[in-house]
């Protein structure tokens, strides 16, 4: 795996070392973990601020419930998701 340098400040360098203590993984391991779960959070933010967008549009968000409850009857096997 190829590597490269990013600058960060001491501090951030400083609770870079001491999380690697803590967890006995090394930096490198720390520093990816973090951005990973920062991307997923983003991620997740991005789809919560599509849905309220939905949501704020009646006849969109109309159509996706109706779409689900096709699906639900698809999934279901013919059967409501409600009834069983």
């Amino acid at each position: 795996m190829s590597q490269t340098t990013v600058r960060t400040s001491e501090a951030t360098h400083h609770l870079l070392k001491e999380l690697s203590r803590a967890k006995q993984e090394p930096m490198q391991a720390i520093l990816e973990t973090a951005v990973e779960e920062y991307r997923r959070r983003l991620f997740l933010e991005s789809v919560n601020e599509a849905y309220a967008a939905l949501r704020n549009d009646d006849g969109a968000w109309t159509e996706m419930r109706a779409e689900h409850a096709l699906w639900d009857k698809t999934l279901g096997g013919g059967r409501s998701a409600q009834t069983g």
